[in-house]
């Protein structure tokens, strides 16, 4: 390797490698080179980089293979990032050379000249011709691939050839590209030592299960390691046209319901109450609520409690796959969790009294209340007596809430099976009672309520401490009607979700544990939010 020295050429290829590309990723000098500095400014601007909050210490090769066909060579690498917080991360990274020196000018990695010729080494997916040879690799796939770089297609993707790929867009932790306007290819860039959960989740329902409420599972990538330890690099499924999320399709519906408030003169007086967890169906929900939330919203809750029922039906109906035959509650899982909650609460317990400086007015003060009710915060998630439990634990969505739901027509499609961002990939797959999944999204019921609230306040009349009384009421009575539909549909299907009395506690665990999950995001990025995970907790403790 020598470096150039003629001012002109230095700015654009200051290295040059008298290597064959073929040949690159086993030349010491470039690797050297490449891991230097150079990644580590790239790549710490990268958005689906999740370490910003840590210091990066080095990056490391893990490993690298080559994304081929025929003559046309790409290489796939696994960096290992490590912190100096002694921790580390993995990301997938694949690359390129183009010569071009107007193209991918925001994307270049490193300027290079290989043999001669100049050029940029670049994120591989910024390249049309990249991109085409992965789809066509995809769609040749043979039937049990035992090469190391295994491409794998589903039945379902036939008969069509590659026509145009774009960016999906504005996505944070992985890169979608969209295929002929008709399928979407996820490629995973931070990368676990198993297979990823989406993946599997996906592969199973729409394959195995064919579920028909989630986008249909088309072929993946997954490479073995050097520990042969099979590694997802990429998942391809069917685009589902939509309207966009079910987050932003509740918020726009909740603000209706708000301004009705005026509009219709909805009095908080005669708004009757419901018991906390009532399994409402459409003839118990008083005509009140009806005229004031209207019945869209509520048969828009139905439906999703549908859906959400037939997920868990598809995924508790296994009895052959052990990865997803349901079990029963037990010991080992007992201290799993009691292991993983109270280190959770701990790290909460931390933030808060850090940040209470942060908080005022209603937030501060349920901030009081949870330092002073820490105790039976902390007792509430040790008393889990797995031997009162009859129901069984499924694989579950793991982080179900409103923007993991895509809207299409009246109907609901449910994706991204990655798990909670926090857990390990082996904390992700470990089976949980549903209702895990369900307290996940009453949660996300609970912040978009508080949300239209806290995004629309000048255009409602009311105080802001009365509208929270309204949201309380709202709130209570979606649940009860997504519990009502939830509830029949599991039963008929003979899904073992446990008893009355059971369920309410599974479901009053699992929200405490998710509040006290959301309360550390909320303090430490948008403290003005953290009233939500807060009120949630106080109504769960004072109930």
């Amino acid at each position: 390797m020598s470096k150039k020295t003629s001012n002109k050429t230095s700015l654009l290829s200051p290295y040059n490698f008298d290597v064959e590309w073929n040949d690159l990723m086993d030349n010491e000098d470039f690797i050297k080179i490449f891991l230097s500095d150079v990644l580590e400014y790239y790549i710490i601007k990268q958005r689906w980089y999740g370490g910003k909050a840590s210091k990066l210490k080095y990056i490391e090769l893990a490993e690298y293979f080559r994304i081929q066909q025929n003559e046309e060579v790409y290489y796939g690498l696994i960096l290992e990032v490590n912190f100096k917080e002694a921790f580390y991360q993995h990301y997938f990274l694949p690359i390129a050379f183009v010569s071009d020196p107007d193209f991918a000018q925001d994307n270049r990695i490193l300027p290079i000249s290989i043999k001669g010729q100049e050029g940029f080494i670049i994120d591989a997916i910024n390249l049309e011709a990249f991109r085409k040879l992965v789809f066509e690799r995809i769609l040749s796939a043979v039937p049990n691939d035992k090469t190391r770089v295994q491409y794998h297609k589903s039945l379902l993707f036939d008969n069509c050839h590659y026509e145009s790929s774009r960016f999906m867009g504005m996505e944070q932790s992985n890169t979608s590209i969209v295929y002929n306007e008709k399928y979407v290819l996820k490629f995973f860039r931070r990368i676990y030592a198993d297979k990823n959960p989406d993946y599997e989740m996906s592969r199973f329902l729409s394959e195995k299960k064919e579920f028909k409420n989630t986008p249909a599972y088309l072929g993946s990538i997954n490479i073995t390691d050097a520990d042969n330890v099979q590694i997802t690099i990429a998942l391809m499924q069917q685009l589902v046209p939509n309207q966009g999320d079910a987050w932003e399709y509740m918020l726009k519906e909740l603000h209706k319901v708000f301004l009705t408030i005026e509009t219709k003169s909805v009095k908080l007086s005669n708004l009757p109450k419901v018991e906390d967890f009532s399994r409402l169906e459409l003839r118990d929900v008083p005509p009140q609520i009806i005229d004031w939330a209207g019945l869209n919203i509520i048969t828009k809750v139905q439906t999703l409690a549908k859906r959400t029922a037939e997920m868990h039906i598809a995924l508790g109906s296994e009895f052959e796959d052990t990865g997803f035959t349901p079990e029963r509650f037990n010991g080992d899982y007992t201290v799993w969790l009691k292991n993983r909650m109270l280190y959770q609460f701990q790290n909460r317990l931390n933030t808060i009294e850090n940040n209470l400086h942060k908080l005022d007015g209603l937030a501060l003060e349920l901030a009081e209340d949870f330092l002073e009710n820490k105790n039976i915060i902390r007792k509430r998630f040790v008393n889990f007596d797995w031997t009162r439990l009859k129901g069984e634990r499924l694989r579950v969505h793991g982080d179900y809430h409103l923007g993991q739901v895509l809207v299409k027509d009246d109907d609901f499609y449910i994706l991204d099976f990655e798990g909670e961002p926090e857990s390990t990939i082996r904390d992700r797959k470990v089976k949980q009672p549903p209702l895990k999944d369900v307290a996940g999204m009453f949660r996300s019921f609970h912040y978009a309520i508080y949300a239209t609230i806290f995004n629309n306040a000048a255009l409602y009349k009311k105080e802001q401490e009365e509208l929270f009384q309204y949201a309380e009421i709202l709130y209570q009575y979606l649940i009860g009607v997504f519990l009502g539909t939830y509830i029949v549909e599991i039963q008929n299907a003979n899904i073992n979700i446990g008893y009355h009395q059971e369920r309410i506690f599974l479901l009053k665990y699992s929200l405490l544990e998710k509040a006290v999950y959301e309360l550390g995001y909320e303090l430490n990025s948008r403290p003005r939010w953290a009233v939500i995970p807060l009120k949630g907790i106080s109504n769960i403790i004072n109930h």
